[in-house]
Order: C-alpha cells, then structure tokens, then sequence
C-alpha cells in the first residue's frame, strides 16, 4: 500500500489496542502505525527478505513465511484482527487464504486494486490493460496474479460461509459507498465467519 490516506483509512477499522495479524505486510508500515497510534500488538507476514529486515528496522514483529502455504501455525481466533492488505491478488491460493483469514482472526480486513474501477473499464475498452496508480504494472512484468472486482470478493466470501460485516471502496482515501465497484480503486472488506 503506498497511499498514507488509504493506510489511514484501513487502519481506523482496527479496533484500539487489538492483537492484529498481518499478512503480507511488506516493509511493515501498517503495523508499525497500528502499534504507535493505536495501542495494537501482533506480528507481520513477510516472504520477502529486503521487507522482513525493514520490518525489523521498525521495530515490527515478523515471521518470514509464505503463504502459499497457509496459516497452519497459528491457532483458531489466535488474533483480533488479521489484515490483507493488497495480498489477495499475489496469492496462488486466494480462496484458501480468505478462509484462513475468517479462521486465524476474530475479523479479517481484506483490500486490494479493484479491476473493476471506471479507469481501468476504460483502459480495457480502448484495448489496453489497465496501467493506475493502483495497478501500476504493465501487464507484462506485474507481480499480480490475478485481479479481482469489488463485486467478486462477496461472492467468494459468501460461497465458502463467510459474513461480510462491511464492504466499502476507497478513493484517494475516502470511503466510497454508493458504486463502489464503478468509483473506487480500491476495495475493501470485513468478514467473520
């Protein structure tokens, strides 16, 4: 996540002083501002070795796992919250791992690029992949594996009996409710099981 209003805007859905997982968490930012601001505690996931040292840096908790391979380690309910935050779409096993979310976490947060959004429609129409600020890749050299729309993530979700408590989108960090999947170029969720 690059965007300071968008971590801002995530993070207030953490309650105050929560045990937070969170996954994929980069070079450890959104703990980072979780642990100072609001009082939470918990641990970052982190494949990649440059973002476990600056996790460390920060002073962050963090276990160098990939997720591919799942959340085997930690316990039903071990954490208040556990955030997905832009993850979902490097997954190979994305279905797996938003169950693992609702299973590990009290409530997972989930956000990631809605495909769905007007640039991105116009840039397909035009015959182009979309390039954004919220997919910045060219489609050839993209980290993402998949994309998904706003509209996706609450039929995965209800398929594998998870509750959305609340889906919204997010613009240049405000909440976007009415059209979501049209008006916000990211999507944001909060599931349970």
């Amino acid at each position: 996540m690059t965007d300071v209003s968008t971590l801002h805007a995530i993070a207030s859905l953490v309650p105050q002083g929560s045990r937070v997982l969170d996954l994929g968490c980069g070079d450890g930012a959104m703990l980072d501002y979780l642990q100072r601001e609001r009082g939470c505690s918990g641990y970052g996931v982190e494949l990649d070795d440059a973002n476990v040292l600056a996790c460390v840096k920060r002073g962050v908790n963090v276990l160098q796992l990939n997720l591919d391979q799942g959340l085997t380690v930690f316990e039903d309910a071990s954490f208040d919250v556990v955030l997905q935050i832009d993850t979902l779409q490097h997954l190979r096993n994305a279905e797996t791992m938003l169950i693992e979310t609702a299973r590990v976490g009290r409530v997972g947060i989930v956000a990631f690029p809605n495909f769905a959004h007007w640039p991105n429609r116009l840039s397909i129409l035009q015959g182009r992949m979309p390039v954004t600020k919220r997919l910045p890749y060219q489609w050839y050299d993209t980290p993402n594996i998949r994309v998904g729309t706003h509209a996706d993530l609450v039929v995965l979700a209800q398929r594998n009996g998870l509750r959305v408590l609340d889906s919204f989108g997010l613009q240049d960090g405000q909440t976007v409710r009415f059209l979501p999947n049209l008006r916000a170029g990211t999507s944001v969720y909060k599931l349970a099981r």
